[in-house]
């Protein structure tokens, strides 16, 4: 099969005729039709997860995977519904099972979790074994170039503002702030309007063209933060809302800059989640987080429940994309536009 893979981190991906990879009893073989490209592919491919945990080389990246079901594990079971040629997506965390977080259903945060394109297989490749319970059967009418993102991009921050409602950080009288409008962000944006209970989504970003992609899928107001201070954003935000600080804010950069500006115009008592990690230090003041009781909450991509809401909203076409397709031969030019904050929505490579 042909794989783009790391041989060496801080290089170019190399492109290769690598075996077909075998499956063991209980997992699938993955014929991946699509596989979308993310900001943390790039931070893979640049070294920052050493400094986490060692990932060896060769390593195939790409994360957001679909396509179609190759070969069914001999001990599969047939209650698991799954034969040859059904469309599927794949779960991004494969739990071991057995832990705490595992048997509550999130195994994306299992202390020995897997992840796809964190290892030797995957979605940079042609097939990918995964075990069978991390596939998710899909409608036949949706995109696989659609699919693809939304197992990263369309549900880590569908998590993120879930955890913000159930803690009750939304409502018709609270102002939503979604801060950065890349693959994420883009998506952050419908689930502020479909999960905010009425509140006004604002869409905060650098780049114009990317605030115009948030302003079409709903965005109430969008900001343009470039080149302007703390108090420049409140007075805009006052103007479009009435109040010049957020009661929820979802972070889809996790950049320093932007962090320390969201927290600043964070409001007494409000909720902000981060799904965005572009830096890896922020430098904020604590007393304002004591005294305000804000909460701010960590989230990491997403569980198979998640995943599955993320698909039936696909299913029922309440969910729009800004997609480009690319070839395998082409990713690591994408992956250099990546690098620079060139692409405007999600690039995913089609096989």
């Amino acid at each position: 099969m042909k794989a783009a893979r790391i041989l060496e981190y801080h290089k170019p991906l190399v492109l290769e005729d690598i075996p077909v990879p075998d499956i063991q009893a209980d997992e699938v073989l993955i014929k991946v039709a699509a596989c979308g490209m993310c900001r943390s592919d790039v931070l893979l491919i640049d070294g920052f997860f050493q400094g986490y945990g060692d990932i060896p080389p060769p390593v195939i990246p790409g994360h957001e995977i679909t396509g179609t079901i190759e070969k069914v594990g001999s001990v599969v079971s047939k209650a698991a519904g799954l034969e040859e040629g059904d469309h599927v997506v794949v779960s991004p965390g494969w739990g071991d099972g057995v832990c705490k977080h595992c048997q509550v259903g999130n195994t994306h945060i299992c202390p020995n979790v897997r992840w796809p394109g964190f290892g030797p297989y995957g979605g940079f490749a042609e097939y990918i074994p995964v075990p069978a319970r991390y596939v998710i059967k899909v409608a036949k009418h949706l995109k696989f170039e659609e699919l693809a993102p939304l197992t990263d991009a369309g549900l880590t921050p569908y998590r993120g503002l879930k955890k913000i409602r159930d803690a009750g950080g939304l409502g018709p009288d609270r102002v939503i702030g979604v801060f950065g409008i890349g693959g994420l962000g883009a998506y952050a944006v419908q689930y502020a309007k479909l999960l905010g209970a009425g509140g006004p989504v604002v869409a905060l970003a650098r780049n114009e063209e990317k605030l115009q992609v948030a302003r079409r899928y709903g965005a109430d107001h969008i900001i343009a933060v470039e080149g302007k201070s703390s108090e420049d954003v409140g007075k805009e935000l006052k103007k479009a809302t009435g109040q010049d600080k957020f009661d929820a804010i979802i972070d889809c950069s996790g950049a320093t800059e932007m962090m320390q500006l969201a927290f600043s115009r964070l409001a007494i008592g409000g909720h902000y989640a981060d799904v965005g990690f572009i830096g890896d230090r922020i430098d904020v003041p604590l007393f304002p987080r004591v005294h305000g009781e804000q909460t701010f909450h960590g989230s990491f991509w997403g569980n198979n429940a998640d995943l599955m809401e993320v698909m039936a909203l696909a299913a029922e076409g309440k969910i729009q994309h800004t997609i480009e397709t690319i070839s395998l031969e082409d990713i690591n030019e994408n992956i250099d536009l990546m690098r620079d904050n060139k692409i405007v929505g999600r690039a995913v490579v089609k096989f």
